[in-house]
C-alpha cells in the first residue's frame, strides 16, 4: 500500500479527475450529477450541475469542459462500498457527449449519436494534438442484456463524429501515446487493454482475424480483475484503474506489467497527473467517495489544453 494523501471525502461516485492550473482538481460525481472542484485547501465545490450520468471529463479548445455523459447509473452498497448495478436510470434518455463553458455556464450537446445509431452510455475521453477527441461508449447493463460497446473520434466543435471501432466489450478507459500514434481502450469485463494503431486522426489501421475489432491486444490481466479508466505517463506506459483489486496497474506498451500499485477501495476508478513536474498522481477512489493524491515515480504525460 502506497503513502497518499485524502483531498476529498464525502463524494458520490467520482471520476474523471483534470488537473487545473490552479491547483484544484475537477472531477465529475456520477450519482450526483455534476462536474465538481476542489480547491487546494480542500473545499469541494460545485462547478454544474449537468444531471444524467457525467462519467468522463477533459478540459478542450477554449478552456470548455468535454463531458461524457452516461445518461445514468444505479448504484448499491455492497460490503460498505458504493458500486453500479445492472438497469436503466428512470431519467434515462441516451448517451451523449457535452460541452460546459464555464465563462457563460451554457451547456451543450455536442453528439448523442453516430450516424444511425445512438450514443449509449459514454465513458471516457481524451483529446489529441488535432483538435479531436476519442471517447468510448461502455453501452448499457440490463437485467439480462448488455449493449456492445465502442470507440469513437469527434471534433471539439459538433461537426464531426465517426466510428473508430465496434464492436468492443464494456469499453471503459481511453488514452493515447505520447505521440497520438496509438489509442488505448481498457474493457471492464475482458480485463484486456487494446491498442488501435492510427493512420490518421479518427482512422484506425484493423488488424485481420482474430481481432474481433481491430485492435490489437496489448495485455490482459489474470484472475477476477476489471479494468476501468486510465492515464498515459509521460514515457508512454499506460496506467489503468484496475477493480476488484483496487490499484492502478502501469503497463508498457509492449504489454508487461510494470507494477500495481495498491489503494484501500475495490473500486479504484480513474487517475490523472498534475502538479508542476506531472509527478502527482490524482486518483478517484469511486467505492469510499474520496480523491487522493500521491507521488508518482514517472511524470505524467502533458494532455493538450491542460
Amino acid at each position: 500500500m502506497q503513502n497518499f494523501n485524502v483531498l476529498a471525502t464525502g463524494l458520490l461516485f467520482p471520476e474523471g479527475p483534470v488537473a487545473l492550473p490552479d491547483g484544484s482538481i475537477a472531477f465529475v460525481e456520477i450519482q450526483r450529477e455534476t462536474i465538481s472542484r476542489v480547491a487546494p485547501d480542500g473545499t469541494v465545490s460545485v462547478i454544474a450541475n449537468v444531471g444524467g450520468g457525467p462519467n468522463g471529463l477533459a478540459i478542450g479548445p477554449e478552456g470548455a469542459y468535454y463531458l461524457c455523459n452516461n445518461g445514468g447509473f444505479l448504484f448499491q452498497t455492497i460490503a460498505g462500498f458504493n458500486r453500479t448495478r445492472a438497469g436503466v436510470h428512470p431519467d434515462y434518455t441516451s448517451g451523449r457527449i457535452e460541452r460546459f463553458d464555464p465563462a457563460t455556464g451554457e451547456l451543450q450537446t455536442l453528439y448523442d449519436r453516430c450516424g444511425d445509431f445512438p450514443l449509449r452510455g459514454p465513458n471516457d475521453l481524451v483529446f489529441d494534438h488535432a483538435g479531436g477527441f476519442y471517447f468510448t461508449d461502455f453501452g448499457k447493463n440490463r437485467a439480462r442484456d448488455r449493449d456492445h460497446a465502442g470507440l469513437y473520434y469527434g471534433r471539439a466543435d459538433g461537426s464531426m463524429i465517426v466510428e473508430v471501432a465496434y464492436p468492443l466489450t464494456t469499453a471503459n478507459g481511453v488514452g493515447l501515446s505520447p505521440d497520438d500514434s496509438v489509442v488505448y481502450v481498457s474493457e471492464t469485463e475482458t480485463g484486456r487493454l487494446w491498442a488501435f494503431d492510427l493512420e490518421e486522426p479518427g482512422r484506425a489501421k484493423k488488424h485481420p482475424h482474430p481481432s474481433p475489432h481491430g485492435g490489437r491486444l496489448v495485455c490482459g490481466l489474470p484472475g477476477y480483475q476489471r479494468f476501468d479508466s486510465m492515464a498515459v505517463d509521460a514515457y508512454g506506459n499506460i496506467c489503468v484503474a484496475t477493480l476488484v483489486t483496487g490499484c492502478i496497474t502501469v503497463i508498457t506498451p509492449g504489454g508487461d506489467v510494470l507494477r500495481q500499485v495498491m489503494l484501500p477501495d475495490p473500486m479504484v476508478t480513474n487517475i490523472c497527473f498534475g502538479g508542476a513536474d506531472l509527478r502527482t498522481a490524482f486518483i478517484t477512489l469511486s467505492g469510499t467517495g474520496q480523491l487522493v493524491s500521491m507521488e508518482w515515480p514517472e511524470p505524467g504525460l502533458r494532455l493538450p489544453y491542460s
